[in-house]
């Protein structure tokens, strides 16, 4: 269902002792229920339907509302003692003891958006330099993410005519 490679990967990097989150996909797979290690795995999640939100991009993917969604749904999920949510693509490796190392610098009491931005000049000039872009991951702390999925679905009904999901998120 993961993968071989896929779920090699989040098998070796994900901790579920210490870390919470789940795989969001938009609909269950068919071998869904031959997860071997429920363990060392994240739940999968089935994302929420957004075909009632416009998208204008001509020759995007309807799917970057979907995946911007993705933080308001993983605020309803409500876990306790949350720090930083951290979203990134399924391309995207993460270093746990590294991204905690680096979390570790903000104070996750107050609103912080944490990425990199492309390094490609030309992306950075059509979408913006301060946004974070997805491909790399990113981190909202638990404050804004509040804030975020409260006005969230607002701001994709305001600008249908974004490319990606990380531009959502940015314009938000």
């Amino acid at each position: 269902m993961w993968g071989i490679e896929g779920g090699e990967i989040i098998k070796s990097h994900f901790m579920p002792r210490q870390m919470r989150g789940c795989v969001f996909l938009k609909s269950m797979p068919p071998n869904a229920t031959s997860r071997d290690d429920n363990s060392t795995l994240p739940p999968i999640c089935i994302s929420e339907d957004t075909s009632r939100f416009r998208y204008t991009y001509r020759g995007g993917l309807r799917s970057a509302i979907r995946v911007a969604r993705l933080i308001l749904e993983t605020v309803v999920l409500n876990h306790s003692n949350v720090r930083w949510y951290v979203f990134g693509d399924d391309d995207t490796v993460f270093f746990p003891e590294n991204l905690a190392k680096t979390l570790s610098k903000y104070d996750y009491r107050l609103c912080y958006y944490v990425g990199a931005g492309s390094e490609i000049y030309e992306q950075k000039k059509v979408f913006g330099f301060g946004m974070a872009f997805g491909g790399a991951g990113f981190a909202i702390s638990y404050p804004l993410a509040k804030v975020l999925a409260k006005v969230l679905d607002f701001c994709i009904d305001r600008y249908p005519h974004l490319y990606g999901s990380d531009s959502r998120v940015y314009s938000a």
